[in-house]
């Protein structure tokens, strides 16, 4: 059975496509909002599906919810997947480096990334933007500097296991430098379990940009989801829905990704099995 079959016929992994389907396409259909979102819509405070033309209503300024919550997430979506092909490019060089190299170089990269294991990732991230300075940039830098020890462990561990193997060992008779063993031969083959966990890095990723926009401190110049639950906060008697609504988009986002990513890791994890 081909892996796209296998794929249809997991319903978590089916249904967690289908909500990532739907965060693309309010991604892509952002662009039929191309003024400012953050620019005065109507009246503020006007309730869903009084007017067609603001079928979310509006905030505390007015602004349409309709538009903010597509922007965000097309916001959402950039952070999760920039910071995690940072952190894991981060960890697949730290991580084959240090299981290749093996001696002081592997004791070194991996007291380094203990340090960075030990402080909690999202403490770390708030205190990187609070100290450089909120922007979409400095958020995907900060996440990926908390999450990046994860997949360095894991491809040192693919990598120590594959180091010792004959074709390892050709490379190394016919005078390959190390540098491209480690990476041209090695790093393919140990990269699989890491990418196993790009889902679960975009999810943490998606939350975390969130947490740091509720707090004030993601990029003031565009709308995010976590901004639109904390401009929600304070008329959340009168007006729930500012919050409830960003609030349902970002669970279900981050279902949506963790549900795919198994998936695809079943998949995957199946397909070697049978081979």
């Amino acid at each position: 059975m081909s892996p796209a079959r296998r794929f249809l016929r997991t319903p978590e992994a089916v249904a967690g496509a289908i909500l990532l389907a739907a965060l693309i396409a309010m991604a892509l259909v952002a662009l039929l909002f191309p003024g400012d979102p953050q620019a005065i819509a109507g009246p503020a405070l006007l309730p869903p599906f009084q007017d067609w033309s603001l079928p979310l209503g509006t905030d505390r300024l007015g602004r349409d919810v309709l538009a903010e919550l597509f922007h965000g997430a097309r916001a959402s979506l950039a952070v999760g997947l920039a910071a995690a092909a940072a952190a894991l490019a981060i960890g697949s060089v730290v991580g084959t480096l240090a299981g290749f190299a093996g001696g002081l170089v592997d004791e070194v990269l991996m007291r380094i990334t203990d340090a960075f294991q030990t402080v909690p990732s999202f403490l770390l991230a708030l205190a990187f933007v609070s100290v450089v300075g909120p922007s979409l940039g400095v958020v995907v830098i900060a996440i990926a500097l908390g999450t990046w020890p994860g997949p360095a462990r894991i491809a040192r561990a693919e990598v120590l296991s594959i180091r010792e193997r004959d074709y390892v060992a050709s490379a190394r008779a016919i005078g390959m430098h190390p540098l491209e063993i480690a990476f041209r031969e090695v790093l393919p083959n140990a990269l699989p379990p890491v990418l196993a966990m790009s889902s679960v890095i975009v999810a943490a990723a998606i939350l975390t940009e969130a947490a740091l926009s509720f707090l004030g401190l993601g990029d003031p110049n565009r709308v995010t989801w976590g901004g639109m639950i904390a401009e929600g906060r304070a008329v959340l008697r009168t007006a729930p829905f500012l919050s409830i609504v960003p609030g349902i988009a970002l669970v279900l986002t981050v279902l949506g990704v963790y549900l795919a990513g198994e998936g695809i890791v079943e998949t995957t994890a199946v397909r070697r099995g049978l081979s």
